[in-house]
């Protein structure tokens, strides 16, 4: 009962972490005005949660959602706006489903819906659905800190020791369990060449330092083991 119990109570904590963290951020994000009129962040926030833990996730889970604003926490110096990258963190993979390609733009587009409903101001909310989008390519134009730093903290996966890559690449593999071998390695090894051939994973000069060599080095060796597979 005991072991059965373990990983229920480890999502419970992560949830209430995670819910007094969104509860802080949104309550400084809310429009200053009458603050006897801004919305409860507590509903918008177990929203946010329950896609995050939808049962078909694997990788994209609150886990990852954690470790993604723990990331951004690491790189906020470098940022313009710390709390439109948070705000992004939370949003750029609230939407997810593995069959689909258009992700990230329907995360960008429930951020521009429930945002200002939120009581977010609109040029913040504006910046948060941009850099939802860049998560596509995580490519940033050379100057956007927020972009990069959002970026930068959603790859910070691939520069894990080679248990905890095994793991994520392993996660990412059971989420598109319904794809068929060849073709799964096919299309992830096409993902893991267009990130290679960026001419730096990392922006910020922080996670540059810090992870670079050995992102690519996982990204390497998960590739050579793909087609040998």
């Amino acid at each position: 009962m005991a072991e059965n119990a373990a990983p229920h109570a480890d999502a419970a904590a992560t949830h209430a972490v995670l819910l007094a963290r969104w509860t802080r951020l949104l309550s400084r994000c809310q429009e200053p005005d009458r603050p006897e009129d801004r919305p409860d962040p507590v509903p918008y926030g177990e929203n946010l949660l329950a896609r995050w833990a939808e049962p078909h996730r694997h990788y994209h889970t609150t886990e990852h959602l954690l470790a993604v604003l723990d990331r951004v926490e690491e790189l906020a110096h470098h940022s313009a706006d710390p709390d439109a990258v948070r705000l992004a963190a939370w949003f750029h993979d609230a939407v997810y489903d593995p069959e689909r390609s258009e992700n990230e733009e329907r995360s960008a587009r429930l951020a521009e819906r429930a945002l200002p409903e939120a009581g977010v101001p609109e040029a913040r909310t504006a910046e948060v659905a941009r850099l939802v989008r860049l998560t596509v390519r995580h490519d940033p134009e050379p100057g956007d800190a927020d972009g990069e730093v959002l970026c930068d903290a959603d790859l910070a996966v691939l520069a894990g020791p080679p248990q905890a890559y095994a793991a994520y690449a392993a996660a990412v593999r059971q989420e598109y369990g319904f794809v068929p071998h060849d073709a799964f390695r096919d299309g992830r090894s096409a993902v893991l060449r267009e990130l290679l051939d960026l001419p730096s994973l990392f922006r910020t000069p922080t996670a540059h330092e810090r992870w670079e060599r050995t992102a690519r080095y996982n990204l390497e060796t998960e590739l050579r083991l793909l087609s040998v597979s």
